[in-house]
């Protein structure tokens, strides 16, 4: 038996309720009435009751406002619409700044004073001066240019047609054209070698530009002579019937021929006899080397 006057002491942390209240019962709380319950599938926030069947999940550490902001600017989200409104606002910046500067230098031109502005402007036209100064020197350069080369062109064909006009006359080149054939027939053997120069002088005097007698080409040095048993041109016997192929002008030629008391008539006296026959087509292709001289040389060398 206590002795102890005073009550038994009740159990800490256990407290009964006062008299007058009723007892709750200890549980989850009704929906709706103090603590909500969490939905299916959320975990319960603390001081909240999870739903019958459904562990409450563990909260996580306590995070500080800078770790907050720094992983909801890091990494980056941008969206399309987002860059699209970048790219225009810097777009928009730069005209701004362009037309601000433009304006900038318009103020300082309107600020400026009249001896300056006029000074601007004879600057300005001294530049345009100056450019159209070297637009008209290239211009004359260019000219001279193409007039230095139409003249060299010129010049070259000039040259190449005096070569060949030369090389006809020299005899290094053929030549074609019309003319006349001349062909003399002497069975007795008459005609001396005097005869046949006295026909190539009067053939050159009527006109004639290129002559060939029995396959040696007649130039200006070629010399008739007597062979033993026929004639000898520059040095080479020929033989009957001596058939001369002229160019020139025909109606020059034959005429030339047939003069009285000229060739025709002079060979007919020594028993030849005289075909002359006009042709729109006479080929000289007998060509003689071209002698390189040995001591004249060109004066505009």
């Amino acid at each position: 038996m206590n002795t102890n006057d005073n009550p038994p002491e009740e159990p800490m942390g256990s407290e009964l309720p006062p008299q007058d209240e009723p007892a709750r019962p200890v549980g989850p709380a009704a929906p709706g009435k103090g603590a909500q319950a969490a939905e299916p599938g959320q975990a319960a926030e603390p001081g909240q009751a999870a739903e019958p069947g459904q562990a409450a999940e563990p909260a996580g550490p306590a995070r500080s406002g800078r770790q907050r902001l720094a992983e909801s600017v890091w990494p980056p989200r941008v969206s399309r619409a987002q860059l699209i409104v970048a790219l225009l606002l810097f777009v928009l910046g730069l005209g701004l700044a362009i037309q601000v500067r433009s304006n900038s230098d318009s103020s300082a031109l309107r600020g400026a004073r009249q001896e300056d502005l006029v000074r601007i402007l004879d600057e300005l036209d001294g530049r345009t001066k100056r450019l159209e100064d070297e637009k008209q020197r290239l211009e004359d350069q260019r000219k001279e240019l193409e007039s230095s080369s139409n003249q060299a062109e010129e010049a070259r064909r000039q040259t190449v047609e005096k070569e060949r006009q030369l090389g006809i006359l020299a005899g290094t080149v053929a030549a074609q054209g019309p003319g006349i054939t001349l062909k003399i027939t002497d069975p007795k053997g008459q005609v001396q070698s005097d005869q046949l120069l006295d026909t190539l002088q009067e053939l050159r005097a009527a006109g004639a530009e290129a002559i060939q007698v029995n396959g040696v080409r007649i130039v200006a040095g070629s010399f008739f002579s007597d062979e033993g048993g026929g004639i000898g041109i520059d040095g080479k016997k020929i033989t009957q019937p001596y058939e001369f192929k002229v160019i020139g002008k025909p109606q020059d030629l034959e005429p030339a021929l047939n003069i009285p008391g000229g060739v025709v008539q002079t060979l007919e006296k020594e028993q030849a006899t005289v075909a002359v026959t006009r042709s729109a087509k006479i080929v000289v292709d007998a060509l003689r080397a071209a002698k390189q001289p040995d001591y004249a040389r060109s004066s505009t060398s």
